[in-house]
């Protein structure tokens, strides 16, 4: 699979930790031409296109083919484009043309025309248009966000371009490769652990005061644009769980029916799965819910400096 990130020798050291090492042993990965004389190992041994994709400027400029009225509010978006059905192709930036008046205003508005009616072969994850599933996560114009939610700006001379969540392997074009994160998401045990259950066997009961706590940190929809917005987790994915997982993991620390703390405190307890956050907070500034995993890291590190 081609990839965002680039190369460094930390990158390509598999995880120290068994339960996040990849569960099969070999998965190679799209190389460009270059590296194409270089033996392919394990997993986290493969390598990854080191070279931007090609510019808009080498590709062609695919038109909007329902486009006929004059007064037609044509905007140019380009696209991150590479597929694993032609490996040895290095990435590019595919350019399309569509008319604002028939789209609708939204980036995923514009990306489901472009596959419906202009090239059908653009692929993209999508499910419920409500910022709610997390699927359409995407870096537009720079910024990590949720396409469903990210309307297209309506100055027809501002070109958009779209490529992939930053940093993450590329299963094809726009669609990341989560395996790693949702792997980590595994490792904080996220679901109520008690001792027993309730002794008049009813619902593990909360106060109002206590429930008000979680605020903030329940609407995590895990769509990945934070931790892939992180340059600590850029460097440090195999170890350092990034900010949604943490976000994740306070959760939990925060609910007072949760009977585990101690032994969720101590899987955190060392040098790189918590303290690699040196408080950047562009986790903060991208999430496209507005949550704060910035403050939900910094109230871990509290609660364990005090404990």
């Amino acid at each position: 699979m081609a990839a965002l990130r680039t190369s460094t020798p930390r990158l390509l050291l598999c995880s120290t930790i068994p339960s996040l090492r990849p569960s099969i042993a070999i998965r190679t990965y799209a190389t460009v031409e270059e590296t194409l004389s270089k033996p392919i190992k394990a997993a986290g041994e493969s390598l990854s296109a080191t070279q931007p994709p090609l510019s808009e400027k080498h590709t062609t400029t695919i038109p909007d083919p329902n486009k006929s009225d004059e007064n037609a509010a044509t905007k140019t978006f380009h696209i991150y484009r590479w597929s694993p059905d032609r490996p040895t192709e290095k990435p590019k930036m595919q350019s399309y043309t569509l008319d604002l008046n028939k789209t609708g205003p939204m980036m995923l508005d514009a990306l489901i025309r472009i596959k419906n009616e202009v090239d059908p072969t653009l692929t993209f994850r999508r499910s419920c248009r409500e910022g709610i599933c997390g699927s359409c996560a995407m870096n537009i114009d720079g910024v990590n966000t949720l396409a469903c939610l990210c309307r297209i700006p309506t100055d027809t001379k501002v070109e958009s371009r779209i490529y992939p969540l930053p940093h993450t392997y590329v299963v094809k074009d726009l669609v990341p490769d989560l395996t790693l994160f949702y792997k980590q998401y595994k490792s904080i045990k996220p679901y109520l652990q008690k001792e027993g259950r309730p002794e008049d066997g009813r619902e593990n009961r909360q106060s109002p005061s206590d429930r008000k706590k979680l605020d903030g940190l329940y609407e995590c929809i895990l769509c990945a644009c934070c931790s892939t917005s992180c340059p600590s987790y850029w460097w440090n994915s195999e170890q350092y769980l990034g900010p949604a997982v943490l976000l994740q993991s306070y959760r939990w620390l925060a609910d007072s029916r949760d009977e585990f703390k101690a032994e969720r405190k101590a899987a955190l307890d060392n040098s790189m799965s918590l303290y690699r956050c040196h408080t950047i907070l562009n986790c903060s500034r991208t999430c496209p819910k507005g949550l704060n995993p910035g403050k939900a890291i910094a109230e871990i590190k509290k609660s364990m400096a005090f404990a």
